[in-house]
């Protein structure tokens, strides 16, 4: 029971952390000095609305990735506990424990990579924002 609870409690700190989104770095040129920071904030927030209903989206889909790595760790978990267990007469038991543990580990191991992942947005969406943001004046340096 307290396995179940600290894995639950792991995976939605996981999921809370993926959820954080990354920037542009702009570059202190002679426009972002004459405008300043908050008229620099709002204009990446215009790029930003303007790359998404042109269909570009920031994350990646890390959501389907969670739910394909999950599905994937409880086929190989299903066929390998039912091969396990016809070894030892039980292959219909053997195959419901590796489904479920291979589930569980196929969940973690989706939540781990795809938080990793999600610390860059997709290229299409850094590239229009980046491009939006040169065309008023700004220097893209990266994301962060």
């Amino acid at each position: 029971m307290k396995l179940g609870i600290t894995l639950i409690a792991g995976s939605i700190f996981l999921g809370l952390s993926a959820c954080s989104s990354t920037g542009p770095v702009i570059y202190p040129n002679t426009h972002f000095l004459s405008v300043g920071k908050s008229a620099a904030e709002k204009d990446i927030e215009v790029c930003r609305k303007m790359a998404e209903s042109a269909g570009a989206k920031e994350g990646g889909g890390q959501l389907g990735n969670v739910a394909t790595s999950t599905a994937m760790g409880a086929g190989v978990g299903a066929a390998s506990g039912a091969a396990g267990g016809a070894i030892y007469g039980a292959a219909g038991q053997g195959s419901l424990v590796g489904a479920a543990s291979g589930a569980v580990a196929g969940l973690l191991r989706g939540i781990l990579f795809s938080s990793r992942s999600s610390s860059q947005p997709s290229q299409a969406y850094a590239n229009f924002v980046s491009r939006c943001l040169e065309e008023k004046g700004y220097e893209v340096t990266g994301w962060q």
